[in-house]
C-alpha cells in the first residue's frame, strides 16, 4: 500500500513538473498594442492551439528584458528599438511575430504653454531610457536640430510620466496609451505635442525570444502566432467585447480606451507577412541609425533585419 501510494505520488509530481516545463512564461507591459495577448488568454485561443501561456505584467522594459536574459521568462513583448539595444549588449533576442505599430498612441505631452518641440529646450521631461518613449523623443528632437543634451531627463516609466505631468512635477512627458487619454481627461492644462504618426513604423512591437528557445519550441512558436491571429480577428469582429478585455487589462475605462485604441494598428498573419516584405526591414535600419546617432556610447552596431528577426515560421503560415 505504501509503495503504491509513493509511486502514485511520484507520478503526480512528475506530471506537474512536465506541465510546468511546458508552460510558456510570457512578459508584457500594460500597452494597448499587446491587447490580443489578454484576449487570447480570456477567450481560450492559447488552449485552442495546444499551448499553456502564463502572462506576467511588468512596468519597466529593462526588468522584462533582464527576466528574458536570465531565463525567468521564455518570451517577451518588446519594441523593435529594445531588441536593437539587446543586440548591442550581446543578448540573444529575436522577433518571431510583428504585433503592432503605434501612430497616435505614443506621444510627447506638455503643458499648454509649450507650443512646439523646439520649446522643450531646457525643460524637465519624464520618460524611460531605452524605451519607445526614448526613441520617440530622440526622433522629435533630431527633427528639430536638438538632442537629449538640450533637455533635462527625469527617469520615469510611462505609467508614471503622465501623472507627473498632471501634478506639475515635470514640464513634459513621453508616454503611451491609455496614459495619454487618461492625462488629457484629468487636466485641460496639457496637450499632445508630437506623436509617432509623424514617422509611421518608428514605434513597433514584436513577440520575441532567444533563438535557442525559438529553435527548440517550433510548435509553441506556431501556437503563439495562431493564437495572436485569432485574437486580432476576434477584436475586429467583436470590438466591444475585445475592447473591454484589453481596457481592463491595462487599467483604462472604456471612455478613454476607445479613442486611444484608434492610434494602434494590429496585424494578422497575412498582414504581418506583407509588412515584412515591405518597408519594415528598411525601418529597422533607420531606427538603428537614430539610436546610434543619439546614443553612440551604447549603440555601436546596427543589425541587419535577419539578425533580430526569426520569422520563418510566420512566413510559412501565410
Amino acid at each position: 500500500m505504501y509503495k503504491k501510494f509513493s509511486l502514485a505520488a511520484l507520478a503526480l509530481v512528475a506530471s506537474a513538473a512536465t506541465a510546468m516545463a511546458d508552460e510558456i512564461k510570457l512578459g508584457l507591459q500594460p500597452w494597448l498594442g499587446y491587447g490580443p495577448l489578454w484576449v487570447a488568454e480570456q477567450k481560450g485561443f492559447f488552449a485552442d492551439h495546444g499551448i499553456d501561456v502564463n502572462l506576467t505584467t511588468f512596468s519597466w522594459d529593462q526588468d522584462m528584458t533582464a527576466a528574458l536574459a536570465s531565463g525567468n521568462l521564455d518570451v517577451i513583448a518588446a519594441a523593435t528599438n529594445s531588441v536593437i539595444a539587446s543586440y548591442n549588449v550581446g543578448l540573444d533576442q529575436k522577433g518571431f511575430l510583428i504585433m503592432d505599430l503605434s501612430f497616435e498612441a505614443d506621444a510627447i505631452m506638455a503643458g499648454n504653454n509649450i507650443a512646439s518641440v523646439a520649446d522643450l529646450k531646457g525643460k524637465d521631461i519624464a520618460f524611460e531610457s531605452g524605451s519607445t518613449s526614448d526613441l520617440l523623443l530622440n526622433y522629435a528632437l533630431r527633427q528639430n536640430g536638438m538632442s537629449l543634451a538640450d533637455i533635462n531627463h527625469i527617469p520615469m516609466g510611462a505609467s508614471e510620466a503622465g501623472l507627473a505631468l498632471i501634478s506639475g512635477r515635470v514640464e513634459a512627458a513621453v508616454t503611451y496609451e491609455p496614459y495619454i487619454s487618461g492625462a488629457l481627461a484629468q487636466s485641460d492644462e496639457n496637450r499632445v505635442l508630437f506623436t509617432a504618426a509623424e514617422k509611421p513604423g518608428l514605434i513597433s512591437d514584436m513577440l520575441t525570444s532567444s533563438s535557442t528557445w525559438i529553435d527548440a519550441h517550433p510548435e509553441d512558436v506556431r501556437g503563439l502566432i495562431m493564437a495572436w491571429d485569432d485574437a486580432v480577428r476576434f477584436i475586429r469582429e467583436n470590438p466591444e467585447e475585445g475592447g473591454a478585455i484589453i481596457a481592463e487589462a491595462v487599467g483604462s475605462n472604456m471612455e478613454e480606451f476607445t479613442p486611444a485604441f484608434e492610434g494602434v494598428r494590429l496585424y494578422t498573419i497575412p498582414e504581418m507577412a506583407q509588412f515584412l516584405g515591405g518597408d519594415f526591414q528598411a525601418t529597422i535600419q533607420e531606427i538603428g541609425e537614430i539610436m546610434a546617432e543619439t546614443n553612440p556610447e551604447h549603440i555601436t552596431k546596427i543589425p541587419a533585419a535577419d539578425e533580430i528577426l526569426a520569422v520563418d515560421a510566420l512566413m510559412s503560415m501565410q
